[in-house]
């Protein structure tokens, strides 16, 4: 199958030797995203609110370039350095996405790029069947 390299400046610009997404038929794979603004590529934040808001607006622009949504996510992995802050990512969440909700993961780590407190990557179907 053919691989297309998403790429937009909606999001942060990839920090390491990878692609801000890659789609491979339906699918695109989108890399884990931090709290990084895009336009000035400095960590938002401190709090984790701010912090998971600005990862679902990067994962949210990333969709677009690659011709979805948020709906269309149907797997997620959350990757948090304090577990504690679990239901806080979760209300949050509630905000971005709605019934049904996408399979999840969500795994505590002891440290994150640039000293993130979350970070979330995604997989996106953008097969309308179904």
């Amino acid at each position: 199958m053919t691989r297309r390299i998403i790429q937009t400046d909606q999001a942060p610009a990839a920090i390491g030797p990878y692609s801000q997404a890659v789609q491979v038929g339906d699918l695109v794979f989108i890399s884990g995203q931090i709290p990084l603004d895009p336009v000035t590529m400095e960590m938002v934040g401190p709090g984790i609110e701010a912090q998971t808001r600005r990862v679902f607006d990067n994962l949210s622009n990333l969709c677009l370039a690659a011709g979805g949504g948020l709906e269309d996510i149907c797997k997620l992995s959350i990757f948090l350095t304090d577990l504690g802050h679990f239901a806080t990512v979760n209300a949050i969440m509630t905000e971005y996405f709605t019934e049904p909700y996408p399979a999840r993961a969500a795994i505590g780590v002891a440290e994150l790029p640039k000293g993130a407190g979350v970070e979330v990557e995604a997989i996106l179907s953008l097969s309308k069947a179904g």
